[in-house]
């Protein structure tokens, strides 16, 4: 393939342009970056609209402009799933995150896991929530250099290359700046989207003559997929849409990522304000979800989803706006790649190394070996995407949503009681864990809906329902045995607590 040099150029000039915001990012909002507190949640400063960017950089990524609308263009209306998803997760996280955000700030808890330490004063149960989010997300972070890896194929660039030069570039500037960078990028990422959509959704329609053109001719063309693919949803799909798109809801805001843009929050009221404000991105997903049938209508040929709009973009832009699309969605990778290697970075070195190697570390060794986990986090990602192509790339954030499923009762059960057994919870998280894996493999490793009863739905689903009754039962004999459910070291207040900031 020939490398179409314009694309290229534009891509790389605006690349650059962010890779020096990333390094420029440590400066901003100065604070002491051998403190994990700063590093790894910037102090917890951010107002509304720096973390309205933060968290919907976070969330609407590569996935966002790639995988949806590669599913739309492989297999029709189950793609939409995503819309539901992240219309539904808002409200549901109103009621939850305020709460979490609260206790965190009164106690100074940088992860989800040092929640559940404080909780249940367990510190096995704080591990394989830590674990669980790492191993979660080093597919997700796969799921970005996914994208990154479509629009560099695009613009007909051999090799893997520029993948890993990407991957070095970030890894530098998430060790360097922390948190601060991938929200300073996001800034400027979420403009290039907005622009990119606002041109797609006007243009290439009228290009194509009208949307219902686009319906017709995608139809068509979906019918003739192997297997056939439909912009109707099958009522045999029903099941399967519904728990895709409710499981995925629920495991948003379990990742790490995501409770690190939330944690970095200034107040409870900016973290309510966002749950109020981000559906705006759940509005451009619906028309970006619709790049897809695009693709179908626009004739782009391609047995890998993942390029579908890129090559769309190709087809249908002049070659210079390709080139700003691709920056677009290749800096739209950078910014959740960054948070979610931080974020993992964080998990590690407070409930796995400080918990059982290194007790006393200093807030200095805290940040430092943090920076190098992220690293670590990148590289695993990189030999992920690299090791194991997947033929629709939006799998891998299902397969990471039916891990974090899991450590739900944990983490959310607990932030609004402790009638739940520590061991209970476990054996629950253990049992979820081993069964939605199987259930995966059964398929396999090609499907994460699994069949139960003559019903399909989400294998996240399926052992989230099994992982709660396990924790119930458990519950219920342990409390009857006597055994002991650990320490709880919050109290009742530390779950209303917030902070004025004129930020």
């Amino acid at each position: 393939m020939q490398i179409n040099w314009t694309a290229f150029s534009i891509f790389i000039i605006f690349f650059l342009f962010v890779a020096v915001l990333g390094f420029v990012a440590a400066r901003w909002r100065r604070g002491d970056l051998s403190h994990l507190e700063e590093w790894g949640l910037a102090g917890r400063r951010f107002g509304t609209l720096i973390t309205w960017f933060l968290v919907g950089g976070d969330l609407y990524t590569a996935y966002t402009f790639i995988a949806v609308p590669g599913l739309m263009y492989g297999k029709g209306a189950l793609g939409f799933y995503a819309v539901p998803y992240t219309t539904v997760v808002y409200p549901i996280f109103l009621l939850i995150l305020p709460r979490f955000w609260s206790v965190a700030r009164s106690k100074g808890y940088v992860t989800a896991s040092d929640f559940v330490q404080g909780r249940y004063g367990d510190k096995l149960l704080s591990f394989v929530v830590a674990l669980t989010g790492i191993i979660a997300t080093i597919p997700y972070i796969a799921l970005q250099l996914t994208g990154m890896q479509a629009v560099i194929t695009a613009m007909g660039i051999p090799g893997s290359w520029p993948l890993i030069i990407a991957f070095i570039i970030l890894a530098l500037f998430a060790y360097t700046s922390g948190l601060r960078a991938p929200a300073m990028i996001a800034i400027v990422k979420d403009l290039m989207i907005y622009i990119t959509i606002i041109v797609a959704v006007i243009l290439i329609p009228i290009k194509l003559g009208g949307f219902g053109p686009i319906f017709h001719a995608s139809a068509a063309a979906l019918a003739k997929h192997h297997p056939p693919g439909s912009i109707a949803l099958s009522p045999k799909l029903y099941a399967t849409y519904g728990t895709l798109a409710l499981g995925s809801a629920l495991a948003l805001f379990l990742y790490p990522h995501a409770v690190t843009g939330v944690f970095s929050a200034s107040s409870r009221r900016v973290v309510k304000r966002n749950m109020a404000l981000l559906p705006a991105y759940s509005f451009a997903l619906g028309i970006i979800a619709l790049l897809g049938y695009m693709a179908l209508a626009a004739g782009v040929h391609t047995k890998s989803t993942s390029e579908a709009v890129p090559l769309l973009f190709l087809k249908e832009f002049p070659t210079w706006f390709a080139g700003f699309g691709f920056a677009a969605i290749g800096i739209g990778a950078l910014v959740p790649a960054a948070i979610m290697s931080i974020a993992s970075a964080n998990l590690f070195t407070r409930n796995i190394y400080k918990a059982f190697f290194s007790p006393n570390a200093s807030h200095e060794t805290e940040a430092r070996v943090a920076k190098i986990v992220s690293l670590v986090i990148i590289l695993l990602a990189l030999v992920f995407i690299l090791g194991f192509p997947q033929q629709y790339a939006i799998s891998m954030q299902q397969v990471g949503g039916i891990l974090i499923l899991q450590t739900l009762p944990a983490v959310v059960f607990g932030l609004f009681t402790r009638w739940f057994h520590r061991r209970a919870l476990f054996l629950g998280w253990l049992v979820g864990i081993v069964l939605g894996v199987l259930m995966w493999a059964s398929t396999g490793y090609q499907s994460t809906s699994y069949a139960v009863g003559g019903v399909t739905a989400y294998a996240g689903i399926w052992a989230l329902i099994v992982n709660i009754v396990v924790a119930l039962v458990f519950t219920v004999l342990f409390r009857a045995m006597g055994l002991s459910n650990g320490e709880d070291e919050t109290v009742p207040s530390d779950y209303h607590v917030d902070v004025e900031t004129s930020a």
